[in-house]
């Protein structure tokens, strides 16, 4: 005795509509994700309410040690506004991000600024959310 279904069951399925729906999810989730910058620095900056995420083209790391570092790499006081002028030459609308520790005193912080507007950019100051 032979029985049969009605419904046949095709055995062969379709997965391109499912590997559709993952890049869609991939390029979404990529594009809503927070880009946070790396700092190889031991910086542990002050916190603020207003706290806003900008990606700097240059960032200058002041440590509690008074060592000064741009985009990473050591770089002494004294040749400082030189060091930015270079990174800040050819590019048109670049800011600066200062991520200076929090025990760091305020002079410090000042004299950067004051050498980034000297070269004419936009100066940030980089802090964590409370």
């Amino acid at each position: 005795m032979a029985f049969s279904s009605k419904n046949k069951v095709d055995p062969t399925f379709n997965m391109s509509s499912m590997t559709d729906m993952i890049f869609l999810l991939l390029i979404f989730f990529m594009l809503t994700s927070n880009f946070v910058t790396p700092s190889g620095l031991d910086i542990n900056v002050p916190s603020s309410k207003a706290s806003k995420k900008v990606m700097p083209n240059i960032e200058v790391g002041i440590t509690k040690d008074l060592k000064y570092y741009v985009n990473g790499i050591e770089v002494p006081l004294d040749i400082l506004e030189e060091e930015l002028r270079y990174h800040l030459s050819g590019h048109e609308h670049d800011g600066i991000v200062i991520s200076c520790d929090q025990d760091v005193p305020v002079q410090n912080l000042v004299n950067v600024a004051g050498i980034a507007k000297k070269l004419n950019a936009k100066v940030s100051i980089s802090t964590k959310p409370e």
